[in-house]
């Protein structure tokens, strides 16, 4: 059986990604040649640098963080992703995002990637990230007006798909 055969058996027994309905904030990414790997869909690593980009997209332009010159940065502890079914080169993607949980000083982000075709994520994935003193590296609280942005995009975990 020819690698391509085996890969479509498996991803028919998979079970199916997040729906979009779970996610509240969407940023449209285009691939990039460069994104596939030797198989001819998006390598895994990948997936991680699109979730960055809409998380950052959502902290800069939504919840008014200044990554540059703040005096607060995020720091990433700790992120995964589980994969559904694949996309390539040239589709257009939906990078889906949403706030998990929101403790003191950290956040945890759900992200799921969808292609144009399905209503399911191809890989959803997760993100948590601590909020931190930019000269002393410590962790501080959230500010109020950027906890306030992260709430509205808050999702009720009893009401959401499973996550990575």
């Amino acid at each position: 059986m020819n690698l391509s055969r085996l890969c479509l058996r498996r991803l028919s027994t998979m079970k199916k990604g997040p729906h979009k309905s779970d996610y509240k904030y969407f940023l449209p990414i285009q691939t990039r040649w460069a994104d596939n790997d030797q198989f001819g869909h998006v390598n895994n690593v990948v997936y991680h640098s699109y979730a960055d980009t809409v998380l950052n997209h959502f902290l800069i332009h939504k919840a008014g963080l200044d990554q540059k010159t703040g005096s607060i940065v995020n720091l990433c502890v700790a992120n995964g992703f589980h994969y559904f079914f694949p996309v390539a080169y040239p589709e257009l993607i939906l990078a889906g995002l949403n706030v998990h949980k929101i403790g003191t000083s950290s956040v945890t982000f759900h992200t799921g990637i969808f292609n144009q075709y399905n209503d399911h994520a191809a890989a959803a994935g997760h993100f948590v990230l601590v909020c931190v003193d930019r000269a002393t590296q410590r962790s501080v609280a959230i500010p109020e007006a950027v906890r306030t942005r992260l709430l509205s995009i808050h999702v009720d975990q009893r009401a959401s798909s499973s996550h990575a």
